[in-house]
């Protein structure tokens, strides 16, 4: 990550007010800043820069600067639609990236939702990158509409890939299973961006880095998930109701010992295991692009968030076995009560 840095003392264009005290920003030349500073930033880091002076505010604020940093960090940005789409956003891409690139935050569930059911997107454009050791490996854009009576009553599914569709990568499978593994788990990432064009709001749904690997015993494929932890809707449980939005990347080898990508998908799931339709799915995701985001994204929240929700899931599913389990004994109590009831009845007949 680059940092911002006073250019070295022999620039012409930096003064001194004392000798020996340290140079100001606004010493520094506004072009030598533009050309040579900002463009070496990051998105974090030009926007830390943004809030130290009003100078500094004014120059990392500039349209070309955030374009230039969405395609570095998403290259699928660069479609013709998706740069169109990021234009109508309301600092265009600079508001992109804020809505793109933190980790997302809203876990609380808010009382009532921010989005009316007359400002529901009729499309979401999906920018998808798949990224080994730092280097870009798959990179797609699709778009869904979300209109029909077919996608709000069907399981909400995004497919990347056409069913016959193989990417090969770079990625050499190693002689040992569990390697291929670990390594798909140390060096494989994903960034998943989905954008309501309606609202002009997007958000990123993947944890970055994999939130787990596993090898499937019969075929052999490796499945490598991503998961985003949301607030479910609270028209459908309690406050402590949340979302898994997970994409799955299904991984096989071919003959020259390299990793095929398969399948590629983005489901919503709640913590009875039901997947959700895509009506409800779409309530979900546009009330998160509203919602809190935090400053960065962290690997190991993303991890430690979907930890948190097997847990609670396993613990919900745990206290219904425990009431089904009363509910049969209570059964059976009455059971016997009444078979005994009647005996009781004839034998004084």
């Amino acid at each position: 990550m680059a940092s911002l840095s006073t250019p070295p003392p022999t620039t012409t264009t930096i003064t001194t007010v004392n000798e020996g005290s340290a140079t100001s920003i606004s010493a520094v030349h506004s072009d030598i800043l533009q050309t040579h500073i900002l463009t070496r930033l990051d998105g974090p880091t030009l926007a830390s820069a943004a809030c130290t002076c009003s100078q500094l505010n004014t120059l990392s604020s500039q349209e070309p600067l955030w374009t230039n940093i969405c395609n570095s960090t998403w290259p699928s940005t660069e479609t013709p639609r998706i740069r169109h789409v990021i234009s109508t956003f309301p600092n265009g891409p600079r508001s992109f990236f804020s809505d793109s690139f933190p980790l997302l935050t809203n876990l609380d569930l808010p009382n009532n939702s921010p989005q009316s059911h007359h400002n529901r997107t009729s499309e979401l454009i999906s920018a998808v990158d798949v990224y080994y050791k730092g280097n870009l490996v798959f990179s797609k854009v699709i778009e869904t509409e979300t209109v029909t009576g077919w996608f709000k009553c069907s399981p909400f599914r995004l497919d990347l890939l056409d069913p016959k569709d193989v990417v090969p990568t770079p990625i050499r499978l190693l002689d040992d299973d569990d390697d291929t593994c670990r390594d798909l788990e140390e060096h494989l990432e994903l960034s998943w961006i989905l954008i309501d064009p309606v609202g002009r709001r997007a958000m990123n749904v993947s944890s970055q880095k994999p939130v787990s690997v596993q090898r499937h015993w019969l075929s052999g494929e490796v499945h490598v998930r991503f998961a985003t932890i949301l607030a479910g809707d609270h028209h459908r449980g309690s406050s402590s109701e949340f979302v898994q939005c997970g994409v799955v990347i299904t991984c096989g080898g071919s003959q020259g010992r390299g990793v095929l990508i398969k399948e590629m998908s983005l489901q919503a799931e709640d913590m009875d295991g039901i997947h959700l339709n895509g009506k409800e799915s779409l309530v979900i995701l546009q009330r998160a692009m509203e919602g809190k985001k935090g400053i960065k994204r962290r690997e190991e929240e993303g991890r430690k968030r979907y930890q948190e929700f097997l847990e609670r899931k396993k613990e919900r599913k745990e206290m219904k076995l425990r009431t089904e389990r009363r509910l049969d004994m209570l059964c059976v109590a009455f059971g016997v009560l009444g078979f005994a009831t009647f005996w009781l009845f004839v034998l004084c007949r």
